[in-house]
Formats: C-alpha cells, structure tokens, sequence
C-alpha cells in the first residue's frame, strides 16, 4: 500500500508542475495588455512601458515563470495587479469560504444520493424506483442560476425564511453565516444530486446479480444484511470518482452559484481576476483549483484501492 501511495504522490507532483507551466503559457497569451488594463486607455507608452517593467512582464518568459512557480512553493505569491493587496491571504480567505460550501455541500448531497440511488437500485424496475430517477434527474437538468433564483424567490422573498444574499465577511460568526450557506449549498445539491444517485444506483444494480448475492440469500441472510456487508462495498466504487471530481468543482466551478448568491468564494475570485487582467492573481486561483482536483483524484485511488485491493495489487505488479 505503501508503494502504491508513493507512485500516485509522484503521479500528482508531475501532473501539478505541468499544469502550472500551461497555466501560466495561457495566462500570458490572453488577448489584451495588463499596463492597459490598469491605466486606462488614455495612458501613454512611457507610462505603460514603465508599469510593465515594475511587474515584471518585461522579462523573458522563462524567467517569469521559474521566479512564479519559486514563489508559490516558498508562499510568495506576489501582489494583486488590481488590489495592491497580497494574493496569499486573499485567495486563502476565499478558499475557506468556498470550502465551507462545498463541506455543507456533500454534507447534504452524499447521505441523500447514496441513499436515494441505494434505494432505486435494490427497488430496481418498481414504481419508486422510477420516481427516484425521473425527479432527481428531472432537478439536475434545471440550469443553476434557474434553480438559485426559484429557490430566492420562494424562500428569500416570499417566504423570508432566508436571505438571498450570501456575502459572508470574515468576521461574521458560524451561527450568523449558517443561514447564508442554506440556498447556495441546496443549489449546489440539486446539481450533484442525480450524478451520485444514478451511479450509486448502477453499482447496486450490477452487483445484485451477482453470484455470490444470491448465495447469500441461499443462506438466509437478509436483504439488510446483504444489502449492507455485500453489495454496498463494490456498488460505491463508481460513486467514489464522481465525488473526487465533485469536490474539486465545488471548490473552483461554482461560479454561477457564487454569483446568483453573492457568495465571496474562490469562484467569484476567478471571474474577478479574469475581468481584471489579474495575471498573477488568475494564476493562483487556477493553481489551487488544479491542486485541489489532484488531491482529490489522490484521495479517490486511495479509497478505490482499499475498497478493493485488487487495484493495488494489479498496479504494483504492472510495476
């Protein structure tokens, strides 16, 4: 198991140092002139030429990049073209706001999918099963910013149970930014909601028909007993990547939700940065973005790996 973690470490650190020397390459061929974007278009050439030799886009491109990635890896991660103000602390802050979401996120869309595709999938082919499938697919079909303002307009303005607007600051306490996080994380729900259920209930599917359940039921054994020592340990294998996967997309892709809801999670900071011309600042949110989807996929091998110690073995004897 040991190998088995050290080979899927080394995998990550290559897959992260690659996707920062594209990032930053696509960064860098982004149409448009930072110095522009930040004087104004009134600005003269001595002005722009001056602003960009203070940030450094004068240099070679090879140097900008080792002196970037140096600087991520020792925690300097440079100023904000837009802000002034250090980008470390500030993506930082916004990251353990989108954290929060996406931690309240799972918190709600994992027992209920699991549990609902558990369901649709031991109920396979009854009239239960196919409402499971029809509504939970017929929700994740809304587009987000539809369901974030229906949700709004039911709970926030007709109802006034909550607030529609969801822009936590730094100070607020858990009991007050509670409320805040209801509609954007039932938002983000609804959308992971069909992906985990379907799958979860394929697996269940699969796994009912074969042989060694129907030996258990030979047995004796209760559908319970089956249901929870047999088939739930190879059904959830699916499920496992796409919960990886959605964790990474809770962090970085919510941009849609974060906007609808006014939400200061690191999304909102992508799109921010983009509208700017924040090079430095876009590339920081995009690494931890790319981190973030690495350590999820490291997580994801790690639990296939004990679920199933076939995997592990199968990849070291390739080895």
């Amino acid at each position: 198991m040991i190998r088995y973690l050290l080979r899927r470490i080394v995998l990550l650190g290559g897959t992260v140092l690659i996707s920062s020397l594209i990032i930053f390459l696509i960064c860098r061929l982004l149409p448009g002139d930072v110095a522009r974007v930040l004087l104004g278009r009134e600005a003269g050439e001595a002005a722009l030429a001056a602003l960009r030799a203070e940030l450094g886009l004068d240099r070679p491109l090879p140097l900008q990049y080792i002196d970037w990635l140096r600087g991520l890896l020792t925690g300097d991660w440079g100023i904000a073209y837009s802000t002034r103000q250090p980008i470390r602390p500030l993506v930082m802050e916004r990251l353990s706001n989108s954290l929060l979401l996406a931690g309240t996120t799972l918190a709600l869309a994992l027992p209920l999918g699991i549990g609902l595709g558990v369901w649709a999938g031991w109920r396979a082919g009854k009239p239960d099963d196919t409402v499971i499938s029809v509504s939970t697919l017929a929700v994740t079909g809304l587009p987000e910013f539809v369901t974030g303002l229906l949700l709004i307009d039911l709970f926030a303005f007709r109802l006034r149970w909550l607030p529609a607007n969801s822009s936590i600051r730094p100070d607020t306490s858990f009991f007050e930014v509670l409320p805040q996080l209801v509609l954007p994380a039932i938002t983000a729900t609804l959308v992971l909601l069909a992906y985990i259920a379907r799958l979860t209930r394929t697996g269940v599917i699969a796994e009912r028909e074969q042989e060694y359940v129907r030996t258990a039921m030979l047995k004796g054994l209760s559908p319970a007993t089956i249901l929870r020592r047999h088939v739930l340990r190879n059904a959830l294998l699916p499920a496992i990547t796409v919960i990886a996967i959605s964790l990474g997309w809770l962090i970085s892709g919510l941009i849609v939700v974060e906007n609808v809801y006014n939400y200061p999670g690191i999304g909102r900071l992508l799109t921010f940065a983009i509208d700017r011309r924040d090079l430095l600042l876009l590339q920081a949110v995009a690494m931890i973005t790319v981190v973030i989807f690495a350590v999820a996929n490291l997580l994801a091998d790690l639990m296939y790996a004990l679920l199933d110690p076939r995997i592990r073995l199968g990849d070291e004897r390739s080895s």
